[in-house]
């Protein structure tokens, strides 16, 4: 089976907000669909964090090398792409579509199959998953609301993070940290995320371990993005003075990004992005590596619906990851797939079971968000 074309669809007109200095409109794009098709007329879908005119460009680049591959060969298929475009800007807008290819290929493979991804990563070593519940800090009457209509629909765990949280002062950071936890209550998870890959973060080290050691009074799950990201001694020095788990790792991308990091002991949680990491194939390289190391992997999924179902998959298929990020709010999430996706009542999410991603984009939800798209025209 034959790769033949790869065609991409920007996304926009409820881009939530990100919490960045420069913060998102509602139709900025920053999430870009991909479908590979195949002579057989199969196609995969996959998602890529990134806008859809840095897709479109890496397209025009990686098109050409993988078209008449193997469909079938999703990790080949990226290795060979990673391999011939690494002078082109590895890390970048290349690798991030390269990470849309890989699901859409390994969605492709479960079709043909009739598995589901996650068997044909390995095997499911569990048919649920933890979401967590991701909400930016805003006003604290908001922050308030939201966490307690998602506890009320059914989430066990949250993450709060951006908005003001390390650029007001630390008093409103613990009156923030203080407020969710009497929001979700003792029982839950909760985890804080500063955003430190915003534009011009300021906030250094003396202030992440002042922070984390007010985070552990609130039995924190893990302290995310603290520093900048490339501020790998800095981590290490955070880590081994916090309290809590230190996590990150969100912008980092391909395995050798992440063998720097944790070969120098700088994370408790890894957190690669699989719609920009380099996809499921990359990203289970990654999982693997963190396991030597004893490193937890919980990825990071400020993404799409299809983002999610990869997630999902990627965590079935690894024994150690029981959690994913769940960006709560985003009709990109709850209205893209046929169906949606439901937390039952014991705070879980269902691994799809169904071949390939298991996953069906609503042609209106689509057309609504993608004007025009031509994403699946023969």
């Amino acid at each position: 089976m034959k790769i033949t074309d790869i065609r991409a669809a920007g996304l926009s007109g409820a881009t939530p907000k990100g919490g960045w200095t420069l913060e998102l409109r509602a139709d900025d794009v920053v999430h870009t669909l991909v479908a590979v098709h195949t002579d057989d007329g199969v196609v995969g879908v996959g998602s890529v964090f990134s806008s859809a005119a840095l897709v479109q460009a890496a397209l025009d680049v990686l098109v050409p090398i993988c078209l008449g591959g193997n469909a079938l060969e999703p990790d080949k298929v990226s290795q060979v792409l990673h391999e011939n475009t690494f002078w082109l800007g590895r890390g970048g807008a290349i690798t991030h579509t390269i990470s849309g290819i890989d699901i859409a290929l390994w969605d492709i493979l479960g079709q043909v199959t009739g598995l589901p991804v996650s068997t044909l990563l390995g095997g499911r070593y569990r048919e649920r998953v933890r979401p967590y519940a991701s909400v930016l800090i805003d006003e604290d009457q908001t922050l308030g609301d939201n966490l307690g209509k998602l506890a009320a629909q059914g989430f066990t765990a949250f993450k709060i993070g951006w908005g003001y949280f390390g650029r007001s002062s630390d008093t409103a950071d613990e009156a923030a940290v203080r407020l969710a936890r009497d929001t979700v209550g003792a029982e839950a998870l909760l985890a804080v995320d500063a955003g430190g890959s915003d534009a011009f973060w300021r906030k250094g080290l003396k202030w992440a371990i002042r922070t984390a050691d007010m985070l552990a009074d609130y039995d924190v799950a893990w302290f995310e993005e603290a520093l900048r990201p490339d501020d790998l001694d800095g981590f290490v020095s955070l880590r081994g003075r916090s309290k809590v788990p230190i996590a990150g790792g969100e912008v980092l991308t391909r395995r050798q990004d992440f063998f720097r990091f944790l070969s120098a002991g700088a994370f408790d949680i890894i957190q690669p992005d699989t719609t920009k990491g380099g996809g499921l194939s990359e990203s289970r390289r990654v999982a693997w590596l963190a396991e030597e190391f004893g490193v937890r992997y919980i990825p990071h999924g400020w993404n799409t619906a299809i983002g999610l179902a990869a997630d999902l998959h990627l965590a079935s298929a690894l024994p150690a990851t029981d959690l994913v990020e769940y960006n709560t709010g985003s009709a990109y999430i709850d209205d893209l797939v046929v169906g949606g996706f439901t937390v039952d009542d014991e705070g879980m999410l269902a691994v799809p079971t169904g071949p390939g991603l298991g996953v069906r984009i609503d042609p209106d939800a689509l057309e609504r968000h993608s004007p025009g798209h031509g994403l699946f025209d023969a």
